[in-house]
């Protein structure tokens, strides 16, 4: 697809539609929406409209796919992967207007919201109602749950909870040729055709425009324990991750962060110290949730015999709201210090938790081969590696030419141990061009294949997920 600007008549007719309050030529605006935390990627739209209907969404895209314009679909801006550039400008289409909770089904333990709602805001609001939505990635501050769902996002506690996809029951779409249709039904199981609602989960805004989203809750839980254990050898922080499985306890939230992810991270973040030893390599954060503190507690040290059969110190335990809050806080800021430190490139590997270890003795050895640092955490009670890649002190050609053949090779490492290219980040723009080794050409053809019949003209968040040499 070409580039794309837009003619005056173009910008009257979509001014038409959403308003001259809620249409943007400015470059300060375009400028803004042309990002989100990939990296340090720009990608301005020829114009910004903000919508605040599936009406005005459908009139949008019918005549975008008349005209051939790209539309990128917009949330928080907070994704990893480059799925909210405008690569080929055209129309940017923030979501953010659509920010309301419509219905909590206290009865049916059910939601009703809309894209723009922050995941955050969201958790809050149905917790004061004694109900629970478990996912939570590390921006739920910012992000929102239709960004969510188009990367199928995680977070810390998908270990036991799983990911936005097993919460999702239905979705209003519109289809990239205008139509307004609902994916699913209301239900708990549904095995009714094709389900093109899981479909719709996790593809980036390449099939169409979410609107509404129906989701399950859970009731809450009253209690958890935290605890902080560091291990003098990050190999053997990633073994004892299996081990408490075989042990019999499925934690709520099993963090992994070596040295240098929590050393800048304390140095990123106010309000919170922590003395670790020189000789400590990695931490892990483990959490069990529950409603019966001694079902908790017997968990808490069956978990500490398994974890004293590794070289560790001692193990820090949460006491009191305000320590759990400062020990997660912690934890979701590491991307954040991490780009403040340098330019980077965050991976985000997946395996199965067992091969943990020899994914990240592969990550190391293969960064010593191409003369790149990495910083490695994430979700290790499942499998999921945070990989961010550090410019440091390499030269701009050994940036361009060498970091690319080195990130290949992780992704071949991953593949190769039964994993793949990502766990909740998505594809999106950066990872694209490595699909290859996850999937064979009949995957891929069969892919092009989805994309062509939702979005024939090829409108619809164009340059994203499948390889440019498909």
């Amino acid at each position: 697809m070409k580039t794309e600007l837009l003619s005056k008549e173009m910008i009257s007719q979509l001014q038409e539609i959403v308003g001259e309050s809620f249409l943007f030529l400015d470059e300060e605006t375009r400028n803004n929406y042309g990002h989100d935390e990939t990296e340090d990627y720009v990608f301005p739209p020829s114009v910004v409209l903000k919508p605040a209907s599936a009406e005005e969404i459908a009139a949008i895209l019918k005549l975008a796919n008349q005209y051939a314009i790209p539309v990128t679909p917009i949330g928080g801006k907070t994704g990893l992967s480059g799925g909210a550039l405008s690569i080929y400008q055209g129309i940017g289409l923030s979501m953010e207007r659509f920010n309301k909770i419509l219905h909590i089904d206290e009865q049916n333990l059910q939601v009703i919201v809309e894209p723009g709602v922050v995941t955050q805001t969201l958790q809050e609001a149905v917790l004061e109602k004694g109900l629970f939505y478990p996912p939570d990635p590390s921006s739920r501050g910012s992000c929102f749950i239709g960004g969510n769902v188009a990367e199928n996002a995680g977070g810390a506690r998908a270990v036991k909870y799983g990911v936005t996809k097993d919460y999702v029951l239905n979705l209003e779409v519109v289809l990239p040729t205008g139509e307004i249709i609902w994916t699913g039904a209301n239900t708990l199981k549904n095995s009714t055709g094709y389900n093109l609602t899981q479909l719709m989960v996790g593809s980036e805004g390449t099939l169409g425009i979410i609107t509404k989203i129906v989701m399950k809750l859970l009731p809450k839980n009253s209690h958890n324990i935290l605890m902080l254990v560091p291990f003098f050898n990050s190999g053997q922080a990633c073994e004892a991750v299996a081990q408490i499985f075989k042990a019999g306890i499925t934690p709520s939230a099993l963090e992994f962060m070596e040295r240098d992810a929590i050393d800048w991270t304390l140095r990123f973040v106010d309000g919170v110290s922590l003395n670790i030893k020189d000789e400590v390599q990695a931490h892990l954060l483990i959490e069990v949730d529950g409603n019966y503190p001694d079902v908790l507690f017997s968990e808490a040290e069956k978990i500490t015999e398994v974890l004293e059969q590794f070289a560790i110190d001692e193990i820090l335990f949460a006491d009191s709201e305000d320590q759990k809050n400062a020990l997660w806080k912690l934890r979701r800021a590491v991307g954040e210090a991490v780009k403040s430190n340098s330019i980077y490139k965050e991976e985000d590997t997946v395996v199965p938790r067992y091969e943990l270890p020899k994914l990240l003795e592969g990550i190391k050895s293969i960064g010593n081969k191409y003369g790149f640092k990495s910083v490695c955490y994430g979700h290790a009670g499942d499998g999921n590696l945070h990989v961010n890649i550090v410019k440091g002190t390499m030269s701009d050609e050994d940036w361009k030419t060498e970091i690319p053949k080195g990130i290949r090779e992780i992704f071949e490492l991953t593949v190769s141990l039964k994993g793949t290219l990502s766990g909740e980040h998505g594809i999106g723009y950066v990872q694209k061009n490595y699909m290859d080794i996850a999937f064979s050409p009949v995957q891929l053809q069969l892919m092009k294949g989805i994309k062509a019949i939702f979005d024939p003209n090829g409108i619809l968040n164009p340059g994203k997920v499948l390889p440019d040499s498909l």
